[in-house]
């Protein structure tokens, strides 16, 4: 862990902070009474996860440095997903009377999560000419 490297995950989770305010504001008219802008913003960064971490492999289609990975998958990522605030809104539905509503926030949250970053990474392999990895480095794990 250096400055430099320090210095673009924070921009990234500056960006990815911004993006995901800017996307839960533009569904807030549909989000009354189901948390869709959540559900929105953590199927798209599992998609661009996935996606991202496979083509940018350095066996990859289009191979990056590192820094630029980190920068994408744990500054602006992490900044845009949302894992807490899913949480949040699934335990204010169950203490709202809404166990239908919290269950399904759940499973939609979790098969379409799962789903998008597989999807990602299937079309980032093909594109790769048939690379299945992901990570490369142990940090990316943890992102």
């Amino acid at each position: 862990m250096n400055f430099t490297t320090c210095l673009l995950v924070a921009l990234g989770g500056a960006i990815g902070t911004l993006a995901r305010y800017g996307v839960a504001s533009w569904a807030l008219p549909v989000s009354k009474e189901f948390p869709f802008g959540t559900l929105i913003i953590n199927v798209a960064g599992s998609f661009i996860i996935g996606f991202f971490g496979t083509l940018t492999l350095a066996v990859g289609k289009f191979p990056v440095s590192e820094n630029t990975r980190l920068f994408v998958m744990v500054g602006i990522c992490g900044g845009f997903t949302t894992f807490s605030s899913f949480s949040l809104q699934t335990l204010d539905l169950l203490r709202g009377g809404s166990p239908v509503k919290a269950i399904l926030n759940a499973v939609l949250s979790v098969v379409l999560c799962l789903g998008a970053v597989a999807i990602g990474h299937w079309l980032a392999t093909r594109l790769n000419g048939d690379t299945p990895q992901i990570a490369q480095l142990e940090i990316e794990e943890e992102a």
